[in-house]
């Protein structure tokens, strides 16, 4: 499953990346929303995290929810706090659900562990 995290901070992005890749995720990264978008314009992914605090993020979403094909696209808006406000414009600009950062292992396992499945492996024939 393909997943794409919109983050400025680098730590964050790469902390992220380990933990989903281990999850069977191919993840790929963009520091900031235009990065961001012209990986979307190339192949939506399935899965995209989007830092709210990120100039360009509710753009982000609405040119994601854009694309013809983005109903298979789960958005999750990423937020510091419960601030109801952001989680509201997050909504409105077509985020499915929401991620608190700062996130570890545990968080991101509870919310992603078996989205993601391992590759499937060949089958062997009668005569292998």
């Amino acid at each position: 499953m393909n997943l794409l995290i919109a983050d400025q901070s680098d730590v964050v992005r790469k902390v992220a990346k380990r933990i989903l890749t281990g999850m069977n995720f191919e993840v790929a990264e963009a520091r900031n929303a235009a990065d961001a978008t012209a990986r979307c314009m190339k192949a939506l992914p399935q899965i995209v995290i989007v830092e709210a605090a990120m100039d360009g993020a509710l753009e982000l979403i609405q040119f994601i929810r854009s694309v013809p094909g983005n109903e298979r696209t789960r958005i999750y808006y990423c937020i510091v706090e419960a601030d109801l406000r952001k989680m509201m414009a997050g909504r409105r600009a077509g985020a499915n659900d929401f991620l608190m950062k700062p996130f570890d292992r545990k968080t991101l396992g509870a919310v992603f562990n078996g989205l993601a499945q391992p590759a499937e492996q060949p089958r062997q024939t009668a005569a292998q």
